[in-house]
């Protein structure tokens, strides 16, 4: 009596097996910038938890860009340039981190991720 064999063959279990490691070296590439940004956005819940009164935007930036560097977002990732705030009609005030990073892939693939996060102030900030 024959058997009839089942399974995955050799070159079958190299095919997945790239596969399953191109996706893991993308993710090992991307994830450091994802939990960076995650960074970024528990620094600015932090500010906008807190009033900022009186405040100006250089101050709000550097502590913001403080708060940043407690996560491990790096100096280079999240210029000042990148924070801005703006007003809205009711008088509110709006904190916005803007920023893009490219990461090099393979050869000449680049990843570029743009990273965009707006948080409602508490107070009035000067200007």
């Amino acid at each position: 009596m024959k058997t009839k064999q089942s399974g995955v063959t050799l070159i079958g279990f190299l095919v997945i097996l790239l596969i399953v490691g191109f996706f893991g070296f993308m993710a090992m590439k991307l994830v450091p910038a994802y939990t960076e940004y995650a960074g970024a956005v528990k620094a600015m819940d932090g500010i906008a938890s807190s009033s900022t009164n009186g405040k100006s935007l250089g101050e709000i930036r550097s502590e913001l860009l403080r708060k940043m560097s407690f996560q491990y977002v790096d100096d280079a990732t999240v210029k000042p340039t990148d924070i801005t705030i703006t007003r809205d009609n009711g008088g509110g005030s709006s904190l916005n981190v803007s920023y893009d990073k490219d990461i090099p892939f393979i050869y000449n693939i680049d990843f570029l991720l743009h990273f965009q996060k707006s948080v409602r102030l508490q107070g009035n900030v000067n200007e």
